[in-house]
């Protein structure tokens, strides 16, 4: 009778662990089809060069080209770079909103905007570095186009991005992609940088001295720099055009639920606490590398008076930002998203050492790597954090779907227009400093305003973002948490 009873109990424990050894070879499955390949990953992150390299010439130069190659008074200068950014922040929320109500189609519901957006694109990039033949219509002109090419790089880079939530269900695959995006996005303004940089850089007749003569050969640098430019942007042409279709193969995420109007998506994107803290405490930080992108490039010029040097600074600047963007993918991995902003942006203060010294060219280059140090540390952590406050919101609103894009939409929205105007304010104030178009030097007043745009008003910024980040409650305990309730709900 004994025996009989073993019998039955050890065959019942044999019928136990079959379906546990089913189930745990399902799960091994499951997460060896979330697994990305290089090669995925790599399609993926040259997706955003193009975005990049457009974005690093504009932040940098855009603003300098107005007043010194298109021969534009600091004020109107100042309206086209505000009005401009706050019509690029407006089209975001409502790129998404339309995005997020976009049908399935054959090639996914993400790709026909980005297929469809990138030649005109394209074209408006090059009419923005073009100096129209007259001088009536100077300001429409840019304001035009470049409202124009930055509606149509909304509509590539709102899909885009938010492909971050459909290409992987694993969150670790998710920041390895994000670190491979992150990784080319900074290699791409490290050839923005390069190129424009040297071409603007490279053609300028003012000798290095500070109170050295004005110089009067302004039309004929205008001629080269213009014809350099369109040359170049035949790169960039194809830099999008090459790097577009690529996404194609990544998104696999097909949503057929009813999608939110735009209001219900607004209000939901705003009552997620997380999302909100996240967001404010980003806009601040990002506020600061904004001011020190568009006056970098003038407080380098007219400040420390390297002229011959400071696209090779900015150079520097992208290529530390590159080199160390495998180190932080590392660093959050090991010690957690929140420390590595911390440790990260905390290193941007440094840039009050190239003010408080006296001019000098070694030094510039010193605090420019760390700079980059810090700017890599601001290109991947927003990217690597808003995938979690999507999967935070998931846990909490099981029901709702077709939202990834309205959280990536609406937090460019708020950095864009933040920047939009910081930049019109910087460069308006340097019409109250006494700006001097095309002249090469500029009044002591002009210095002085640009040493607090590059470092007192930016280290403010950041300590007060840092403050905020302080509150944002999704560390890693609860990142793992909705990662392991996520996959039980799936």
């Amino acid at each position: 009778m004994a025996r009989g009873e073993g019998a039955e109990q050890y065959a019942a424990t044999l019928l136990s662990v079959k379906p546990l050894k089913a189930d745990i070879k399902t799960v091994k499955l499951k997460t060896q089809r979330n697994r990305l390949s290089v090669f995925s990953k790599l399609c993926y992150a040259f997706g955003g060069a193009p975005y990049q390299i457009t974005g690093t010439a504009l932040g940098f130069f855009l603003q300098i080209y107005l007043l010194d190659v298109a021969q534009l008074d600091p004020f109107y200068a100042s309206i086209i770079l505000f009005v401009g950014r706050a019509w690029d922040a407006i089209t975001d929320p409502t790129v998404g909103f339309l995005v997020s109500r976009s049908r399935s189609t054959r090639i996914g519901r993400m790709m026909p905007w980005i297929i469809f957006s990138t030649p005109f694109a394209v074209l408006t990039y090059l009419l923005i570095w073009y100096v129209p033949p007259f001088e009536e219509g100077k300001v429409i002109w840019y304001l035009v186009f470049y409202c124009l090419f930055q509606s149509m790089q909304t509509c590539f880079h709102v899909p885009y991005s938010a492909l971050t939530m459909f290409i992987s269900r694993d969150q670790k695959e998710r920041d390895s992609a994000t670190a491979y995006r992150m990784m080319v996005e900074v290699l791409g303004t490290v050839l923005g940088t390069a190129i424009q940089g040297q071409i603007i850089g490279g053609n300028s007749n003012c000798p290095t001295e500070s109170d050295a003569p004005y110089s009067t050969n302004s039309s004929s640098v205008n001629t080269t720099i213009v014809s350099l430019d369109q040359t170049v942007n035949a790169d960039f042409q194809l830099s999008h055009l090459l790097s577009s279709p690529l996404c194609w193969i990544l998104e696999t995420g097909r949503d057929k639920s009813e999608p939110l109007t735009f209001a219900q998506g607004l209000r939901l994107v705003m009552c997620h606490g997380p999302y909100i803290k996240l967001v404010i405490g980003f806009l601040f930080t990002s506020l600061a590398f904004m001011l020190l992108e568009g006056n970098f490039a003038l407080f380098i010029t007219y400040a420390l008076g390297h002229r011959k040097d400071f696209q090779n600074i900015l150079l520097v600047i992208m290529l530390s930002g590159a080199l160390t963007i495998p180190w932080w993918q590392w660093f959050l991995t090991r010690f957690g998203k929140k420390k590595a902003a911390y440790f990260g942006i905390s290193v941007m203060p440094f840039m009050i050492l190239i003010v408080s010294v006296k001019s000098n060219l070694i030094v510039s280059y010193l605090v420019s790597v760390a700079a980059g140090v810090s700017v890599a540390a601001a290109f991947l952590l927003p990217w690597s954090m808003l995938p979690d406050v999507v999967d935070d919101f998931k846990v909490q609103n099981p029901d709702i779907r077709g939202h990834e894009a309205l959280f990536y939409s609406f937090y460019v929205f708020f950095i864009k227009f933040a920047s939009g105007v910081s930049l019109g304010i910087s460069t308006l104030s340097l019409k109250f400093a006494g700006y001097v178009t095309g002249e090469c030097s500029q009044p002591e007043a002009v210095s002085m305003t640009l040493k607090v745009l590059v470092s007192p008003v930016p280290v403010v910024l950041i300590a007060v973002g840092l403050l905020i980040l302080k509150t944002y409650p999704i560390d890693e305990e609860r990142r793992q948490g909705n990662r392991k309730l996520l996959q039980a709900m799936l």
